[in-house]
């Protein structure tokens, strides 16, 4: 693509993750399920989580296309498109999934997305075997993160935890992609300033 056509493009991209309106490449998980019915209060907790989930790859989104930007090594950028693609496919399923729910995604969309590209952008900035080390070590963050909700949602809701398991099934091989193409392991305090950020994050959009 010529470069105005691959700015339109990103451009479309982060429209589709802050407003809504993604378009996933694959069949939604779960959608052949039967939809048991939740009461109330497990359909709004359901919601929330699922809310979380998809602000986790509106972030996702605004991570990949700012480490995009700056990567140094044409295959990296590749990884890099092909793990977009795929957390494009998670942001559409939650999208569904909340609107099946009757909820709504973050109203602060634009704020996570914004802050999470000026993040990567940095990470990217700091050279490829960084940037790749970011996106392992946010790839097992959001493992444990999407594990914890299987055990949260409830029983029932089979749609959400579909979505939810093959999103783990994906972020596992995003992150060893990462280590392979030669990420390296963060130090220790900034894995743990990304978990006080991500702790953040996830109470806020539970809510909003």
């Amino acid at each position: 693509m010529s470069p105005i056509d691959r700015l339109i493009t990103e451009f479309d991209t982060a429209l589709r993750s802050v407003v809504g309106g993604a378009n996933a490449t694959r069949p939604t998980p779960g959608s052949t399920s039967s939809n048991f019915s939740l009461d109330a209060a497990e359909r709004n907790h359901a919601a929330g989580l699922m809310r979380v989930n998809h602000v986790g790859e509106v972030c996702a989104q605004a991570l990949y296309q700012s480490q995009k930007l700056v990567a140094r090594n044409a295959q990296i950028q590749e990884m890099l498109e092909h793990s977009g693609q795929e957390e494009m496919d998670h942001l559409a399923w939650c999208e569904t999934r909340l609107q099946e729910l009757g909820s709504h995604t973050s109203y602060l969309n634009p704020l996570w997305y914004a802050g999470s590209f000026a993040i990567g952008l940095a990470a990217g900035l700091a050279g490829d075997k960084w940037s790749l080390g970011f996106v392992a070590e946010t790839e097992k963050q959001v493992e444990n993160h999407l594990e914890s909700h299987l055990e949260k949602l409830p029983l029932e809701d089979h749609r959400s935890r579909a979505i939810v398991d093959q999103m783990r099934i994906d972020e596992i091989e995003h992150g060893r992609a990462a280590l392979h193409a030669g990420g390296v392991t963060l130090p220790e305090p900034i894995q743990k300033v990304m978990k006080g950020l991500s702790k953040v994050m996830t109470s806020t959009a539970y809510k909003i």
